[in-house]
């Protein structure tokens, strides 16, 4: 759901960029009343692992189309609204700023349309209500935890890309993309991203599991002292298989992505060449509009990507996608860790008698 340049006006990415801008400044003054260390760790590979998930494009069936996940669900599910949004804004970043995934002038709303919803909506309209109910037999320690789990893993991930999508909808037209006509995108956003919403949400309940088997505090809105005495793994051996995770995903795995166009691609230009729909049949070569500002943010891609497109600039090696899978993840996991620093998150508080 990457948008490009084309797609934005100057003054909606402007807009966007204030919205999402703002988001991110109360999150900073949330996150300072945050007391738990062991957050640190958690918050740079779950980072780092969303990136490397984000590699992997999925295909969905008899569409001719793929998808890949967004990851608010899951950072905000291990780390609160406010550092699985910071988190999500680290990957995007470096996403657009060294791989040229998705346009710099349209930063502000990738930010808005992958993490906003995720981390804040998914979370809040969702994954805290369900998780802490008597769904499944709960109430008593954390029993149905598991179900509860999957539940707001698959309805929050297919209601945030549902908004997601309809958000690129809504900025393209007040853009004034005219080739773009609101119903018939729309129309083709919507369902296609149903789809991805629902492949996402099964990833995302078994990651999530799997880390309620292993270190079940680590989970948010989890009674802690029930949790941890379920736990069957250490802090440091959870968060290390999380890095092996991202490194095999990031590295080896991301190979195996679909080639087929994600979903907002395929809305675009659809996949004719495969023998599927054209869809709303754009010129991937030119389409949109153009602006000096989308320009200028061009070249500056142009100046820091050093893996475009998560290769080798003008090779074809694999090795550029392992490359980049593994580069990639180790960047986004410093530079979250970096951020907790730095923004003096999760620190220990000193307590007053």
């Amino acid at each position: 759901m990457h948008m490009a340049d084309a797609l934005l006006s100057p003054a909606v990415a402007g807009t966007m960029f204030a919205a999402s801008g703002i988001a991110a400044g109360i999150s900073v003054y949330k996150l300072k009343k945050e007391d738990d260390p062991a957050k640190i760790p958690t918050m740079a590979v779950t980072a780092a692992l969303v990136f490397a998930g984000q590699m992997i494009n999925y295909t969905i069936p008899g569409t001719g189309s793929s998808g890949h996940l967004c990851g608010g669900m899951l950072l905000s599910a291990l780390l609160g609204p406010y550092a699985g949004f910071l988190s999500m804004i680290t990957v995007l970043v470096i996403q657009c700023l060294f791989f040229a995934d998705g346009g710099l002038l349209a930063l502000g709303a990738n930010i808005w349309n992958m993490a906003f919803y995720g981390c804040f909506v998914g979370y809040f309209l969702l994954w805290r209500p369900i998780v802490t109910s008597r769904l499944f037999g709960g109430g008593e320690g954390n029993k149905g935890l598991k179900g509860r789990i999957a539940l707001a893993s698959v309805l929050g991930c297919v209601l945030t890309l549902q908004m997601g999508a309809f958000s690129v909808v809504l900025e393209t037209t007040l853009s004034g993309i005219t080739e773009l006509p609101f119903a018939a995108f729309a129309g083709l956003m919507q369902p296609i991203h149903l789809a991805i919403g629902l492949i996402e949400g099964l990833i995302t309940a078994a990651v999530l599991i799997f880390i309620s088997e292993a270190r079940p505090e680590l989970l948010r809105d989890v009674q802690a002292a029930e949790a941890k005495k379920s736990a069957k793994l250490s802090l440091s051996a959870t968060v290390f298989i999380l890095a092996l995770m991202a490194a095999v995903v990031g590295g080896g795995l991301s190979h195996l992505a679909s080639a087929y166009p994600d979903g907002l691609e395929w809305a675009l230009f659809g996949n004719a060449e495969e023998g599927y729909h054209a869809n709303m049949g754009l010129d991937e070569e030119s389409f949109g509009t153009r602006s000096e500002a989308a320009e200028r943010a061009e070249k500056i891609q142009e100046t820091t990507a050093f893996l475009p497109d998560y290769a080798f600039a003008d090779s074809d090696s694999p090795a550029g996608t392992t490359v980049s899978g593994l580069v990639g993840s180790a960047m986004v996991a410093a530079a979250a860790f970096l951020i907790c620093v730095l923004g003096r998150f999760f620190r220990r508080k000193e307590k007053t008698a």
